[in-house]
């Protein structure tokens, strides 16, 4: 009876384990996606230059490696994020990871999908994204910024914004509002990749968890939010956090965007 129950618990154990790192292995992947979204929206472009400039003064970032909107009459939106924020020293986050949701009425019909970015400029911004379900467009005492076709001039653009929002569909920057759609934050995926029940204050700001999977995104950040942007740059694991996940970092290159392999780790 000992031996049936002891194979009884090691199977448990290992259908569980594997559970849990398939659950890593999707969280890792919208990491990694947005780590390509942050690089190829913020490489070396031209036009990249202003967004840049505020990306060094942002005191978080917001992205959304693929938004999609569709609707007949009633429309919708929907995406995953990550939010990172940058410590005192200069160095960022681990991601805490955010869903979003909204839903609009109108003639209207189509389908698009979109990568944003929404650069969160003052505390006041972040604390409203931290503090409770989120809704763009409609925080009093927030102004927000949505920029345009082009993103030159952005500076200028942006002036007195707390949250400005920049998006790209099919490889044109567009006007893309998130006007009306709700951030909530996702704790089944939090506590998914770091191993631990723990809140986006508790990842972002108190940086009280640290996943290697994340320094590509985390190194990413401090090399286009440095002056000049040039080179490249590791990224130390967060001051004071504990590392969870079984992810190797490993830089992540720019390429076009597209679904990850289901069998990915």
């Amino acid at each position: 009876m000992r031996p049936i129950m002891l194979f009884s618990v090691l199977l448990l154990a290992l259908f569980g384990f594997s559970g849990s790192a398939r659950a890593q292995a999707e969280e890792q992947a919208l990491v990694d996606r947005a780590t390509l979204t942050l690089q190829e929206m913020m490489g070396p472009a031209d036009n990249t230059g202003d967004a840049r400039a505020m990306l060094r003064n942002a005191k978080a970032v917001l992205i959304c490696p693929r938004i999609f909107r569709a609707g007949f009459i009633v429309g919708g939106e929907f995406g995953d994020c990550v939010l990172s924020a940058r410590d005192g020293g200069g160095s960022w986050s681990s991601p805490a990871f955010y869903s979003l949701v909204g839903g609009s009425f109108g003639f209207q019909a189509g389908l698009q999908d979109a990568q944003v970015i929404s650069l969160i400029m003052t505390q006041k911004g972040l604390n409203a994204i931290l503090d409770s379900q989120f809704k763009f467009g409609a925080e009093a005492g927030l102004a927000f910024a949505t920029l345009g076709r082009s993103i030159q001039g952005a500076t200028t653009a942006a002036v007195g914004a707390d949250i400005v929002t920049l998006g790209r569909s099919r490889g044109l920057f567009a006007g893309i509002t998130l006007d009306g759609a709700f951030l909530s934050a996702d704790s089944a995926k939090m506590r998914a990749y770091f191993g631990r029940e723990i809140g986006p204050r508790g990842v972002v700001v108190a940086m009280e968890v640290h996943n290697p999977g994340s320094d590509p995104l985390r190194g990413a950040l401090m090399r286009l939010g440095a002056a000049g942007s040039g080179g490249s740059s590791a990224a130390p694991a967060p001051s004071g956090g504990t590392t969870s996940g079984s992810a190797a970092p490993g830089r992540v290159q720019t390429e076009n965007l597209a679904p990850p392999p289901a069998n990915r780790r």
